[in-house]
């Protein structure tokens, strides 16, 4: 443990600050009582040049007592301090937090003590009187005058504290009893003094103010909000957070917001009183098991906010490009969103930026993925839920686990509590920068828009995940470019048939003699090349599947520079029709048409040829 959580501790629970008092020792500083300013402790820092390490000490006034109730290596006598109400305290890897915390408490409360010590002599004539230190009074202590008039309800209340071992518990305990007990309690006396007291019960307010407070408490309940000092309003919404004047956790929730809403952003009351309401909120829905989709309108909005950025950026296949643009501009700020990338063409910008960010998410760097690269993973840490209010509970707090979100978990176990989070003090902010520094400056180059990004080194890692995905852009378009060619291989048939009767009737009787002439020579001077049967082409085998055996043959012809006019002539076929054939045929394979035909010859796409060899057996015969 280090000073610097103690410091923390005290500030967050107490608003005290530390102090440093001397400039000419600044390695010694204090913890004083904000209403009285006597010292609380004193903090002592000292390098050591042997070990390089700074050693950490304080004196805490807490009653030397507790050397004999705890038996821990870093509690001492005091190092500076004198007095046996001094204690002094080592800070190393040791020291337990809860322990320190709790003496800090007792040193805070035990400054309020109030009285004196008598210590009788043999003779009663002669006695010595010995006072304790007394701390000054808040202001607004009770006074004989201010408890002339007393209702009956508020005296029965004050007769209900109990002072026992007067610790911060037994405080909390009382507020609880007493507050029930004056649960539907209503005044008319109203009270408009100054009033500032830390962690404020009935039990610290005169008569006064007591009847003061809950003629303020009942205009609340009817929904008209008023100035009073800002220690009593605490106390109303400590009275929310025991559920004092509410049916249920929910109905304190909704009460709580009411408060905001009319108390606060009204301006009447202090606007620092709103970062501890939003804690309380969050912690008030966890340990009452309220819904978690319901506890999401009372959270602080940018906690949420950050919640769901750092869901939308661990799984972005999940979410659109506007979502998942949107997760990254909540840790990039408005650099990111003010790239010429997005504000040439908002859509397509968005989209790139998504999709180098998806790349990068599933193809990971030394084992990580980019989301843990930048943000680290889930931990767990203690959670001290309503740590800083006056609150009661009963009973430890049973084994219980609480998600609030995909990014948030809460689990208590023998009434202990953590919290599983990802905490930005594990976050890689200059990687992250880096890795959209680098997404922009090749964007903007790409699309050649707004004015180029410096080239950083450092940041080259990131480029592998830019190009990849500019580079499937790029074939993308080019596939969305080129013609898409359907053939319903079905209808070739009829097509087939429509044409050779159109021939038929476009020729003249003198062309019709001349083919004849020529058909009896040719079956007299050759053997005539058969027309291919059909269950002939079933029985042989083309190495194109969906290319039957006869335009196999005109396409071997064709790659061979030999003449089809016979398959043609004797098949009744059309250069146009054979062409389309072929080409739908390995349209596939190729993705391409292979063959030209200006509606007589048909020639082979050069590019093509090998490809085709290849499909065709590796070879020309």
């Amino acid at each position: 443990m280090e000073l610097s959580e103690l410091t923390a501790y005290a500030a967050e629970k107490f608003h005290v600050q530390e102090q440093h008092k001397w400039a000419d020792f600044p390695g010694f500083s204090v913890l004083a009582d904000p209403g009285t300013g006597k010292w609380i402790a004193l903090l002592m820092r000292q390098w050591d040049s042997d070990s390089g390490k700074e050693i950490q000490r304080c004196d805490i006034k807490c009653g030397q007592n507790i050397l004999s109730e705890l038996s821990e290596p870093y509690l001492s006598l005091p190092f500076r301090m004198e007095g046996r109400m001094w204690v002094g305290i080592i800070f190393n890897d040791r020291t337990k937090p809860d322990v320190i915390f709790r003496l800090f408490d007792r040193a805070v409360y035990s400054g309020e003590e109030r009285g004196y010590t008598i210590v009788l002599d043999e003779t009663a004539a002669n006695h010595t009187d010995i006072y304790q230190d007394t701390a000054l009074p808040f202001v607004g202590k009770r006074s004989a005058a201010a408890e002339l008039k007393i209702p009956d309800k508020i005296r029965e209340m004050l007769r209900l504290y109990e002072y026992n071992d007067g610790s911060f518990a037994q405080k909390c305990r009382n507020f609880h009893r007493q507050g029930k007990f004056m649960e539907d309690y209503e005044d008319d006396a109203p009270w408009t003094g100054e009033y500032k007291h830390y962690f404020p019960t009935y039990h610290d307010l005169n008569i006064k103010q007591l009847r003061g407070y809950f003629a303020w408490r009942t205009g609340v309940r009817k929904g008209n909000f008023s100035p009073i000092a800002t220690s009593l309003a605490y106390l109303y919404l400590y009275e929310l957070l025991n559920g004092i004047g509410t049916s249920s956790p929910e109905d304190s929730l909704k009460k709580m917001r009411e408060f905001e809403t009319g108390f606060l952003d009204s301006g009447i009351g202090d606007l620092s009183m709103r970062k501890n309401l939003h804690r309380w909120m969050l912690e008030y829905a966890v340990i009452h098991n309220v819904p978690a989709a319901l506890v999401r309108k009372y959270v602080d909005s940018a906690v949420m906010e950050k919640d769901l950025s750092l869901s939308i950026l661990r799984e972005p296949k999940k979410f659109t490009d506007e979502e998942v643009f949107s997760a990254l501009c909540t840790f990039a700020g408005k650099k990111l969103e003010q790239s010429p990338v997005v504000k040439k063409d908002d859509a397509p910008g968005k989209h790139l930026f998504a999709l180098v960010w998806r790349y990068a998410s599933e193809n990971s760097r030394n084992g990580a993925d980019i989301f843990t690269l930048c943000f680290g993973e889930q931990k767990s840490f203690p959670w001290r839920p309503l740590a800083n209010a006056v609150y009661w509970e009963e009973h430890p707090h049973p084994d219980t686990d609480y998600v609030l979100d995909m990014c948030r978990t809460y689990h208590c176990r023998g009434g202990v509590w953590r919290e599983e989070r990802y905490d930005s003090l594990y976050f890689d902010r200059k990687r992250f920068h880096a890795f959209l520094h680098e997404t922009d400056r090749r964007l903007r180059k790409h699309l050649k828009i707004g004015h180029y990004l410096r080239d950083n080194p450092d940041e080259a890692w990131a480029a592998p995940y830019v190009e990849q995905v500019l580079a499937a852009e790029r074939q993308a378009e080019i596939e969305a470019a080129r013609q898409k060619i359907t053939i319903d291989l079905s209808g070739l048939n009829q097509i087939r048939q429509d044409a050779l009767i159109t021939r038929d009737s476009l020729l003249i009787e003198d062309e019709i003699d001349v083919k004849a002439w020529d058909n009896l020579e040719q079956k007299q001077t050759e053997e005539p090349t058969k027309p291919i049967e059909q269950n002939e082409t079933k029985s042989i085998c083309s190495p194109i599947a969906s290319l039957d055996v006869l335009h196999t043959q005109i396409l071997r012809a064709i790659l061979q520079d030999e003449p089809i006019e016979k398959y043609m002539r004797d098949n009744h076929l059309m250069p146009s029709v054979v062409a389309d054939t072929i080409n739908a045929a390995l349209f596939d394979e190729i993705g391409d048409n292979v063959l030209a035909c200006d509606g007589n010859a048909i020639t082979i796409v050069e590019d093509y040829r090998e490809d085709i060899l290849q499909i065709l057996g590796g070879n020309n015969k």
